[in-house]
């Protein structure tokens, strides 16, 4: 049950440059920047990863000296300044657990009555391994001021670990961090607040410690993930006023997202086929091996449709036209493009329709991919669909898992994820609202897809930009404005390593604003490895490398899948529990 307590109240955090090796003057600083925070009111203070000691460590004998118990001297000095001010502060810090001697990096959140909880960063980056044990929850902590789960940097690059605390109806998602080669707020820091409708508290070190540079950016985000405040370069704190009954509402998209999840469609999650080499893996008894991939010309169309199919239809064909010059190998049009957005199930094609075999004539003259969404109709039942017709027939339908309101007024629910081995490589589809769901893309990549394609048809804002950078990044890191800085579908890509195709609608009278790209399987690849559509109508390429470069193991980022490899199932049956939905 939920405790009783504030809903509105003010929330700070903390962004410090700390000295490595000096934990007295960390401490120091971090307590006087609590206290300037406290007396400003703020109910909830988050303080930096390993802000009381720096972060780069060699090994164990390294950080021995500083690391702490918890509780310890350190907390009590923080759990001076939280009963002062009656508020809740999270500290970042190296522990010592007693009983075993290992170390972790790990957060405390302390309250006005003392220690409320702890938690020990479970995905280590780089070289935290050589002394930090991964830490085996993720918790939510029920308090005063709402429920509160933590996350340590790296541990927010998985989509499970924000899921499991949001899951567990967290209000607000603290992450602290030593984020670095990256214009900040991090994209990703933006989508996990996003797509579980939660705020995100972002503290972030900054400045240099050998010879890495840290981001800062630290930051309040709000359930929508738009940026309430932040703070670019140097020691200091942001502010924001926060209220709970925003994520509480549980929206994304205004939908309703937490009732709309399958969790019988996820029972993959908690598989790990990225601990063998993969090539041996999925062709393990001469079944189901990965196709060899290649190198080839990609493209995506954003477009509007009509209540005509037959229009509909010409406007593919003249993109279709476009691309062939161009020699692209793959088109992906929008959800609903063939027989109109707006229609829902009154064009309702069945799928060997005479419309789609004169696409499928197409793609076997000109030696092409299509992919298209339409309104199916299959006996007495309707389905969002979408067809992969390539240059050897028809490959298969998919029909939409996860429905939105719209949707539930006309079509059912499908119930099988699809992906098609083809000369490109291995092709997963979904459509619209599933790509707001992480498990859907974590599912697909989990069977070995080395793109999503991803017809849309999505209302609403799921982007915004940055004005740019105080904070030097060492080339090509990019600093300066981008409009396009945050795009919740790209993050889809990344953190999957593949790539991830969104071709939506084009509507603004109807709220659809676009916004298709191409998105890269490397999350920390710069230049990004991506191909965006900023016109109204328009047609996109980019050139996508699926190939296994003929070696025993893999070499490509879309074959080893190197984000896979490091996460933890063992931590995800949660998310497979079905849950009773809230009305």
């Amino acid at each position: 049950m939920m405790k009783k307590g504030l809903l509105k109240y003010q929330v700070a955090t903390v962004q410090y440059e700390p000295s490595q090796f000096n934990k007295d003057h960390n401490v120091s600083s971090l307590l006087h920047l609590c206290e300037e925070a406290g007396k400003k009111g703020a109910k909830l203070i988050v303080t930096p990863e390993m802000g009381t000691t720096g972060y780069c460590f060699l090994n164990r004998e390294e950080i021995s000296p500083l690391v702490e118990t918890i509780p310890g001297q350190t907390t009590k000095k923080f759990e001076t300044i939280a009963k002062k001010f009656n508020c809740y502060i999270v500290v970042g810090m190296p522990e010592i657990d007693e009983e075993t001697q290992l170390y972790y990096n790990s957060a405390v959140l302390i309250g006005p009555n003392g220690i409320v909880g702890k938690h020990r960063k479970s995905h280590g980056y780089i070289a935290e391994p050589k002394w930090s044990a991964p830490g085996q929850e993720h918790l939510v902590f029920d308090t005063e001021i709402g429920k509160i789960g933590i996350l340590i940097c790296m541990d927010i690059h998985f989509i499970e670990t924000a899921r499991l605390v949001a899951l567990q109806d967290a209000d607000i998602i603290i992450h602290i961090s030593n984020w670095l080669s990256e214009r900040t707020p991090a994209p990703y820091w933006i989508s996990r607040a996003f797509e579980n409708s939660c705020y995100l508290i972002e503290s972030n070190r900054w400045g240099l410690e050998r010879t890495v540079q840290f981001s800062g950016g630290s930051c309040i985000i709000n359930p929508d993930g738009s940026i309430e405040s932040v703070i670019d370069k140097g020691d200091g704190i942001a502010y924001a006023n926060i209220d709970l009954s925003w994520p509480r509402e549980r929206k994304v998209l205004d939908e309703k997202i937490f009732n709309d999840r399958r969790p019988e469609m996820y029972l993959n999650l908690p598989t790990d086929p990225y601990l063998w080499n993969p090539l041996d893996f999925f062709g393990l008894y001469g079944l189901d091996p990965l196709p060899r991939g290649k190198e080839s010309l990609v493209s995506v169309v954003q477009m509007n449709s009509t209540n005509d199919v037959k229009k509909n239809l010409k406007t593919i064909f003249n993109h279709l036209e476009n691309a062939k010059n161009k020699l692209s190998e793959l088109v992906v049009f929008p959800e609903l493009s063939l027989t109109g957005h707006l229609n829902k199930n009154k064009n309702a094609l069945n799928k060997d329709c005479e419309e789609i075999m004169e696409l499928a004539d197409f793609a076997n003259k000109n030696d092409i991919y299509i992919c298209c969404g339409f309104a199916e109709k299959s006996q007495k039942e309707f389905y969002n669909s979408s067809v992969l017709i390539g240059p050897e027939g028809i490959l298969g339908v998919y029909r939409k898992v996860h429905l939105n309101t719209s949707d539930k007024s006309w079509a059912s629910e499908g119930n099988e994820w699809k992906y098609f081995d083809t000369k490109i490589g291995r092709v997963g589809l979904m459509i619209g609202y599933d790509a707001i769901f992480p498990e859907s893309a974590r599912c697909l990549g989990l069977y070995g897809c080395d793109l999503i394609l991803c017809p849309s048809a999505q209302k609403g804002v799921f982007t915004h930009g940055h004005n740019g950078t105080a904070v030097r990044q060492n080339y090509p890191i990019p600093t300066g404005a981008d409009p396009n800085h945050w795009n919740h579908f790209r993050i889809r890509g990344g953190e999957n390593n593949l790539y991830f195709i969104y071709s939506n609608i084009s509507d603004k009278k109807n709220n659809y604003y676009g916004k298709s790209g191409i998105f890269g399987p490397d999350p920390f690849k710069f230049p990004r490895e991506e191909s965006l559509i900023h016109k109204d109508e328009d047609l996109t390429f980019l050139k996508i490398n699926t190939s296994n470069l003929d070696t025993n193991y893999p070499t490509n980022v879309v074959r080893d899948k190197f984000m896979m490899s490091m996460r933890h199932p063992h931590h995800y049956t949660p998310l497979i529990k079905h849950r009773q939905k809230k009305q």
